[in-house]
């Protein structure tokens, strides 16, 4: 392990508490790899997990746009004086990473604070790809020493996994007043907000729902189609990951 590593060992371990709270799937499926790659990954995974329950579970936007500046500081060489950022400084030391997939990402969150449902289904993969193709791009440089080479499949790995998501917590989310489902794709199939609101699992909502989750399943098989170009002892974190989360579809 190099010396960067070991010198903020702390913060990266602060970062592995967050990742083994709130992501046990994740975690099960990135802890197994090498450890400065594994520790690289839950650093990103802390500075998602943060961005995501500003606006999820506190609705904290002044608190996303701090984060932002934080951001905007750490592009420009000045880390914030906080563990998670301590950790992130090094693995953009070690790695080859891109900063614009951590804006898009808050870019995505802020979408969610002011959430209006998608007319589109572009519109709809769009914001999957803000708030979950971004994370896709960011951990794909701790992953394979190819990256630039499969930067659309990590995008479609990351979009199949967000509309697992949002085909999981269809009623959840109608609770809180947010419509993932595009507005054309109900139409299509003839699925009303009033049989949304009943919670009956109708023909109609199934049609719809179907429909996305085809979307989503071709979306893996194009991810997975990475595997050759990610680091050979990556590859099995990254099909884990993805099969933990194809399951749920299932």
């Amino acid at each position: 392990m190099t010396n960067e590593f070991e010198r903020y060992k702390e913060d990266f371990l602060t970062c592995k508490k967050i990742i083994q709270q709130h992501s046990k799937s994740f975690y099960a499926a990135f802890s197994q790899l090498p450890k400065e790659k594994a520790w690289s990954i839950f650093a990103v995974y802390a500075f998602c997990r943060k961005a995501d329950d500003l606006i999820d579970k506190h609705h904290d936007i002044t608190g996303l746009l701090k984060l932002e500046q934080e951001l905007q500081a750490f592009a420009t060489g000045h880390i914030p004086n906080q563990a998670m950022w301590r950790a992130l400084s090094v693995v953009f030391q070690n790695y080859d990473m891109p900063i614009q997939p951590f804006f898009d990402m808050l870019e995505g969150q802020k979408q969610d604070e002011t959430f209006t449902q998608p007319e589109t289904q572009a519109e709809l993969i769009d914001y999957c790809y803000y708030v979950a193709g971004s994370v896709g791009l960011m951990l794909l440089p701790i992953l394979s020493k190819n990256w630039r080479k499969i930067t659309a499949q990590a995008k479609k790995m990351g979009e199949a996994m967000q509309l697992t998501n949002i085909l999981r917590d269809i009623g959840e989310d109608f609770d809180n007043n947010r419509i993932y489902l595009p507005q054309e794709v109900l139409t299509k199939f003839g699925v009303s907000k009033r049989m949304l609101q009943q919670k009956k699992v109708t023909d109609e909502f199934i049609a719809a729902w179907e429909f996305e989750a085809h979307i989503a399943e071709k979306s893996y098989q194009n991810g997975l189609t990475m595997l050759p170009l990610i680091d050979q002892e990556a590859r099995k974190a990254v099909v884990a990951a993805s099969f933990f989360y194809r399951e749920l579809l299932t």
